[in-house]
C-alpha cells in the first residue's frame, strides 16, 4: 500500500502567489501578513511570493486563473473577507468566490487555496485574522506548501 502526503517544507525554488482582496483591507492585510509569515517560516523566501491585489473576493477567481495558467506558481493563495451586512449579498459573493477558486484549481491543475473568511460579524473576522482563532492566511499558506509538495510527489497528471 502506497501512502502519499505533503510536507510543510517548501519545495526548492517553488514560487507562490497570493491574491488579496482590497475590500475589507483592514482584515485582509492581516491575512496577508499571516500568509507571508507562514511562507517564510516554511522556507519560502519573500522574493518567491508575488502579491496581487484584487478589488474584492468576487474578482479573485479570474486573477487566480491567470496566475495558475502561466505555470509559474506551485500554488495560488486567495485571501479575502466577506462579512455579513444588512442583506444577503455576502452569501452570493462568498459562494461564487469559493466555486470560482475551486474551478480554477481543477481546471489548471494548480492548488488554489480558499483563504476567504466568510463571517457573520467583523469581530469574527478579526478573530480569524490573527487573534483568538489564529490566522487563516497563515493556514492557507501552509496548505499551499503542503499541496505543492503532495502534487509533486504524486507526479504529473495523466492526460485526459
Amino acid at each position: 500500500m502506497a501512502t502519499y502526503q505533503g510536507t510543510l517544507v517548501a519545495p526548492a525554488k517553488a514560487r507562490f502567489a497570493a491574491v488579496v482582496s482590497r475590500f475589507n483591507e483592514f482584515i485582509t492585510s492581516k491575512l496577508l501578513d499571516g500568509a507571508l509569515d507562514a511562507f517564510e517560516r516554511h522556507g519560502v523566501q519573500r522574493d518567491r511570493v508575488d502579491v496581487v491585489w484584487s478589488p474584492g473576493s468576487f474578482e479573485m477567481p479570474l486573477i487566480a486563473q491567470r496566475l495558475a495558467r502561466g505555470g509559474r506558481y506551485a500554488a495560488v493563495v486567495c485571501l479575502g473577507a466577506v462579512i455579513r451586512g444588512g442583506t444577503e449579498h455576502h452569501r452570493y459573493i462568498a459562494a461564487e468566490a469559493a466555486k470560482g477558486i475551486a474551478q480554477v484549481a481543477l481546471k489548471e491543475d494548480v492548488p488554489c487555496l480558499f483563504g476567504v473568511l466568510t463571517c457573520e460579524t467583523i469581530e469574527q473576522a478579526v478573530e480569524r485574522a490573527g487573534t483568538k482563532a489564529g490566522n487563516k492566511g497563515a493556514d492557507a499558506a501552509a496548505a499551499a506548501i503542503e499541496m505543492a509538495n503532495l502534487l509533486a510527489e504524486l507526479g504529473p497528471a495523466a492526460a485526459s
